[in-house]
């Protein structure tokens, strides 16, 4: 359970914010959309895999 302690006088839409910041930290809508459709283990390995060497490329370029 997320609890968002809330000061005296405390504007709501900061509270929100708050709220709204610690939801997205725990990543339950990320697993829920990966959950959606299943995606097979060799699939999954070739996207790290390519994600891995994008990265790679991009801190080559920036040194």
């Amino acid at each position: 359970m997320i609890i968002v302690p809330i000061k005296e006088g405390e504007n709501i839409e900061r509270a929100l914010k708050k709220f709204k910041r610690k939801f997205e930290k725990t990543g339950i809508v990320k697993e829920l959309r990966n959950r959606k459709n299943f995606e097979k283990p060799s699939v999954k390995r070739r996207d790290e895999l390519k994600k891995a060497i994008y990265v790679q490329k991009l801190q080559l370029r920036d040194e």
